[in-house]
């Protein structure tokens, strides 16, 4: 079979797996990386439009992803791009059009664009070939750049992407554009509830739930592939488990706002009525027509409190009725915890910690790592509590990603 013909072979399994991506963020990694993959690019980058800008969403590079210790992903600079012609993928953002540069330390003066090798001589990356495409809608707008970069032949030469190349990931970004405008319309539904439970509850607001969202995946990821976990159902899991993850509070918009918004510590009986949001959470994915997102979201909302050591909550019962008395039910522990439960647990707490609240200042990191290790064993489970902290650079990454506007 000709590269030709594998490319469009690949393509069209392609467009059936990307639709069943729910995620956005999982989404824009994966078009990255499948488009990559379809051309030989060594590296590449995705952006998406927003406020007017360009802003970076995911970054991948094989080259420096190889020198890195094992297990441990690639950081990348946070950063947004104007709209206008004196960039590559703004020119592209701004025109609609295809650009595939052999190398882009030649491009002419003529060129309205000229590329910035600024992330070049930080990384010590030697960037050459480029190909540039907009993700557009049907409508004609643009939802924002792939940016693919050093194609490679079979003995790892770098060559230029050629105009078979070019009109693969024009087709590929045509139709990962009507997977992209459905993953953005989910985001947006989810973040309504999110944005539901902060008029109630001003902790829970969208930057929070995003990087608990984006802490639990991470965290899953590592756990599964020591596990040898099937990487087709790692990926299936890191789309469900961060949709879910987003919704662990959302129970919270059943909580009276005396006690929601209480600034200071509840009472014992204040306590007993906010441990009702695990259930009552998971109440609203319980129904006749169980999907595995359903199942998911349900587990996560119910036992993201529980600890280790069994001092959690709210425990056994049976169905989603608790027991009368929930402050004498004894709570799940140990292996007993559903997985998900047991990450986003570690997720929420660490982001707790790590933030300012109403109520506290953020504490500083040392004390937030000193906090997480000791919980190692009675709050946390011991093996993701080591997770946690061979990842913390990723950790620390997503929470730069999503941070709290200024007030």
């Amino acid at each position: 079979m000709t590269a030709g013909k594998q490319q469009l072979k690949h393509l069209i399994q392609l467009d059936c797996e990307l639709n069943r991506v729910k995620d956005l963020d999982i989404l824009l990694e994966r078009i990255l990386f499948e488009a990559r993959k379809m051309v030989g690019a060594d590296a590449g980058s995705i952006y998406v439009m927003e406020e007017g800008k360009l802003a970076i969403k995911y970054a991948q590079n094989d080259s420096i992803q190889a020198s890195l210790p094992k297990g441990q992903k690639l950081i990348y600079s946070l950063f947004t791009i104007d709209i206008n012609t004196k960039s590559i993928s703004g020119y592209v953002a701004a025109t609609g059009a295809v650009i595939n540069i052999p190398d882009v330390y030649t491009i002419p003066d003529s060129a309205p664009y000229s590329y910035d090798s600024t992330y070049d001589k930080i990384s010590g990356y030697s960037s050459k070939s480029m190909l540039a495409i907009p993700l557009k809608a049907n409508t004609g707008k643009i939802l924002g750049v792939i940016q693919v970069i050093n194609s490679k032949d079979k003995e790892g030469n770098i060559v230029p992407f050629t105009n078979d190349d070019e009109l693969f990931v024009t087709h590929f970004a045509d139709n990962a554009t009507v997977a992209l405008e459905r993953a953005q319309m989910t985001r947006t539904i989810i973040l309504r509830m999110i944005r539901m439970a902060e008029l109630r509850d001003p902790k829970e607001t969208g930057m929070h739930v995003n990087r608990v969202a984006g802490y639990s995946v991470e965290l899953y990821e590592a756990y599964a592939r020591k596990k040898a976990i099937p990487e087709s159902e790692i990926q299936r899991n890191r789309d469900i488990l961060r949709m879910a993850a987003m919704l662990h509070d959302v129970g919270k918009v059943a909580i009276s706002d005396s006690i929601l918004k209480k600034p200071g510590r509840f009472t014992p009986e204040e306590f007993e009525i906010m441990k009702g949001h695990t259930f009552l959470g998971a109440q609203l994915f319980t129904g006749n027509e169980q999907s595995d997102f359903d199942e998911i979201a349900k587990t996560i909302a119910l036992t993201h409190h529980e600890k280790w050591n069994g001092e959690g909550y709210p425990g056994y019962f049976e169905g989603m009725k608790p027991p009368e008395n929930i402050h004498e039910n004894r709570g799940l522990s140990g292996m007993d915890i559903p997985l998900f439960g047991r990450i986003v647990s570690i997720a929420d707490v660490y982001d707790a910690l790590i933030s300012k609240r109403v109520y506290k200042d953020e504490w500083p990191e040392e004390q937030v790592l000193t906090e997480i290790e000791k919980m190692s064993g009675s709050s946390f489970d011991p093996e993701l509590v080591d997770i946690f902290f061979e990842i913390l650079p990723m950790l620390k990454h997503i929470a730069s990603r999503y941070q709290e506007e200024e007030e």
